[in-house]
């Protein structure tokens, strides 16, 4: 079931099966309710899911989902349309290249797969923009083969339940990869349950930065708290500050773009950043570079 077998067992702490029982239990009661999570999903509004909700908050990709699946219902329709419209549509989300990965894969499954997203799991790493978790996540949850689902969520639940430590580490590890695939329950389905149940713990109890340990399911199991919730191991990193970062002034010419019906002259987009016009130069020249800008006569336009 789960692959590249592991080299230790859960059942070493004495709680894999209470600690699986618990968490599932308490997934069954206050899972959210999220529109992908529905039997009734199709594979492609799982693997949409997803892509957009790498590096960004439930709530955010919701309605930009449900606009997505509204529009383009299977992958050949998102395949038919322009990338600038895909562009155009991901709004807000950030990390606008997703977008651009998203309808470069959506050709790839009408090209390969009859316009299907595929079911095996090496197909799906072998379409643009997808890595190990995507490929693990979507084969789970949107075909019930329960690979091994590691995302920062389940690495921080299982350092604190099962290794005792605060913290993961900076980035994943081989033993942590290996200890995610010994932490998976031997039955089918409840593997893929524990997949979604773990990280919903990890998202919305077992916190990076203020763990809601009083409300945790698995507290009395948790190696970390019965150790008196050590700090030997550092705090996470704070993530980059926002203003006058790169990412801001590309978000912004993106932005500016995405909402003209015609090409930007490139003076306009001085506008985006007047304080330093070699940032704006510079990040026009990165978004040209990445695919998610064109020239265009008298200007810049969203690739066609």
């Amino acid at each position: 079931m789960h692959r590249g077998g592991p080299a230790v067992s859960p059942d070493v702490t004495g709680a894999g099966p209470r600690l699986h029982a618990a968490v599932l239990a308490w997934f069954d009661d206050v899972g959210r309710d999220l529109p992908w999570r529905d039997p009734d999903c199709s594979p492609w509004g799982v693997y949409l899911s997803e892509v957009m909700s790498q590096q960004t908050p439930v709530a955010r990709v919701l309605p930009v989902w449900e606009r997505w699946l509204e529009r383009w219902p299977t992958p050949a329709d998102l395949a038919a349309d322009s990338p600038g419209e895909a562009v155009r549509m991901w709004d807000r989300l950030g990390y606008p290249r997703r977008a651009l990965r998203l309808w470069e894969s959506a050709a790839a499954m009408v090209e390969r797969h009859d316009g299907q997203v595929p079911r095996d799991h090496d197909d799906l790493l072998a379409l643009p923009g997808v890595g190990p978790y995507t490929a693990a996540a979507v084969a789970s949850f949107a075909f019930g083969d329960p690979r091994t689902v590691v995302d920062t969520n389940v690495r921080r639940v299982l350092a604190r339940t099962v290794s005792g430590t605060q913290h993961a580490a900076p980035a994943l590890t081989a033993a942590e990869m290996r200890l995610a695939d010994a932490s998976m329950p031997a039955d089918r389905d409840a593997a893929n349950r524990w997949n979604a149940a773990s990280m919903e713990l990890g998202a919305l109890v077992c916190t990076a930065r203020a763990p809601r340990c009083d409300d945790c399911p698995v507290s009395h199991l948790c190696a970390w708290q019965l150790a008196g919730r050590p700090e030997h191991d550092g705090p996470p990193r704070r993530g980059q500050a926002w203003h006058g970062t790169d990412r801001q002034v590309r978000g912004r010419i993106v932005q500016l773009l995405r909402e003209s019906p015609d090409p930007v002259p490139r003076r306009d987009l001085d506008g985006t950043w007047p304080d330093d016009p070699t940032k704006v130069e510079r990040c026009l020249a990165g978004l040209v570079e990445d695919g998610l800008v064109e020239p265009a006569a008298g200007g810049y336009v969203l690739p066609r």
